[in-house]
């Protein structure tokens, strides 16, 4: 490898890292401050100046895409693994929402953060509307339900259609009933759960596992 690669890639390497860095401070504010953080107060708490912060993001819709992504990654992989646990499928279920409704519940403010807009955030940003970006958050999850269920369940010749509806019917209805549950909580997450595989368990007891491929 010659010097002029190892110094671009020790250069993408450092890039990547203070990225990370500046993520994590975001984190920090948001999990502090909710809807309300400002880039303001994200520089302040990486120790930089807002400009350097712009630089990296663009503006505060590119820093709201870079956390979805970070914090939907990660969901997503606890989602995968409730899906993939060698139990019987009505468990799986229950583990799926849990994980879903568990994610929310340990870190509202991120959650607040990012499906809901800020009513005042303080400085130049003001009126960023997050609620407007929340919607591919939900629309990612969507298709990748509808993966992990076309991948294991047999739904016949509209599978992939199916396949599609069930993914975001379902992460529909854990987004609105997780947002009501988070805001009230009429009921403990248990309850919440039980309630809510009851209501998806119809055709999901019935239709077979694609032969061949992963259960659900």
């Amino acid at each position: 490898m010659d010097t002029s690669r190892r110094q671009e890639q020790r250069t993408t390497s450092a890039a990547e890292e203070r990225r990370r860095e500046l993520l994590e401070a975001a984190d920090r504010v948001v999990l502090r401050d909710g809807p309300e953080a400002s880039m303001n107060a994200i520089a302040a708490e990486a120790g930089i100046t807002k400009p350097i912060l712009y630089r990296h993001f663009g503006d505060k819709s590119g820093l709201y895409r870079a956390l979805a992504k970070r914090h939907t990654d990660a969901l997503l992989a606890n989602l995968r693994a409730a899906l993939d646990a060698p139990n019987e499928r009505r468990d799986r279920v229950e583990a799926t929402l849990h994980a879903y409704l568990s994610a929310i519940e340990a870190r509202p403010q991120v959650y607040r953060f990012l499906m809901h807009p800020a009513e005042n955030a303080g400085d130049s940003d003001r009126g960023f509307d997050i609620g407007r970006h929340s919607a591919p958050v939900l629309r990612r999850m969507g298709e990748e339900l509808a993966g992990f269920i076309a991948e294991r369940l047999d739904l016949g010749p509209e599978g992939q259609v199916a396949a599609r509806v069930w993914g975001h019917g379902i992460v529909g209805m854990m987004h609105a009933a997780g947002d009501w549950w988070l805001g009230e909580r009429p009921v403990s997450r248990d309850v919440l759960v039980r309630h809510l595989a009851d209501l998806l368990w119809g055709r999901l007891a019935a239709v077979g596992d694609r032969p061949g491929g992963p259960r659900l």
